[in-house]
């Protein structure tokens, strides 16, 4: 348990997951940097084990992997990589695709070989070709991992909506699909629009709401949920809602996130911001 940095750190077994809450995203991306790095080593060095990784790509993910990176004695080469979701109306080169953000925040910094990372925007046909072909892939490279003895965790974060992945509000959340194609709702373009109007790149930018992507290809919660370890990153006042209504509302479709109280082994990293809404709040640890 960590005592001097975390705002609060407690099993939250009514929730049916671990919850770890820490005073800011800084903080709260280390901690789950540091519990990733020490299961890849796990697997990847003291077993020798191949692992099969998916990443989210968001800012809420900035810290998480840039502590990542920095985790040491991790075979990085024994990892299998796929992400999550991605824009359909967006070339391959553009500062806001999934892609383009994995690259610079994680895959140009560790030594993944390029064989061993599948991107989405790498398929060509239709959506519906696209998802499937790459839902193949991603299915039977989870088989493949388990049979050598490895094991599946994804990296993900939940919306402002509750979405996780581009799994939306009302998605088919029992779809046997591993991929899918998806529309994305109004709440999310507007966060979307929200998380990239202050980027440092001016071309990542979205000038007007309206030049938002609205189709894309998403993993579906049957896939994200079929994870051996999920560890969700959740920072920030926006999420407090979605957050909130995950961990102490209804499991249902309407709040995707909500499904994650049914996984087997999921712990939720938050931020005293995004945990504001929980009832009781997080106390502190002394």
């Amino acid at each position: 348990m960590v005592k001097n940095n975390c705002c609060c750190d407690k099993i939250c077994m009514e929730y049916g997951l671990k919850v770890k809450v820490y005073e800011n995203a800084d903080l709260m991306g280390q901690s789950a940097a540091k519990k990733a790095g020490e299961i890849l080593k796990k697997y990847t060095v003291e077993k020798k084990k191949p692992m099969l990784c998916v990443f989210a790509a968001a800012p809420s993910q900035d810290t998480f992997l840039e502590h990542l990176c920095k985790q040491e004695g991790i075979d990085w080469s024994m990892i299998t990589a796929f992400h999550l979701d991605e824009y359909l109306d967006l070339p391959r080169n553009h500062p806001n695709t999934f892609e383009v953000y994995l690259r610079k925040h994680i895959f140009n910094k560790v030594q993944i070989p390029d064989s061993n990372i599948h991107f989405i925007k790498a398929f060509k046909g239709s959506p519906a070709e696209i998802a499937e072909t790459y839902g193949d892939l991603l299915e039977k490279s989870v088989k493949k991992v388990r049979n050598e003895g490895g094991i599946y965790i994804a990296f993900i974060g939940i919306g402002v909506n509750g979405h996780i992945a581009f799994n939306e509000p009302g998605t088919d959340i029992y779809s046997s699909r591993w991929v899918l194609p998806i529309e994305i709702d109004d709440v999310s373009v507007k966060q979307q629009f929200d998380d990239y109007k202050n980027h440092p790149d001016p071309a990542a930018r979205y000038a007007t709401i309206a030049d938002v992507p609205r189709k894309a290809l998403t993993m579906s919660c049957a896939a994200i949920l079929e994870a051996d370890r999920i560890l969700t990153i959740v920072p920030g006042r926006q999420k407090a809602d979605a957050v909130q209504k995950a961990l102490e509302g209804p499991i249902t479709p309407l709040l995707p996130a909500s499904f994650l109280r049914q996984h087997r082994s999921t712990i939720l990293y938050l931020n005293c911001e995004s945990a504001e809404r929980l009832n009781p709040p997080p106390s502190v640890n002394r």
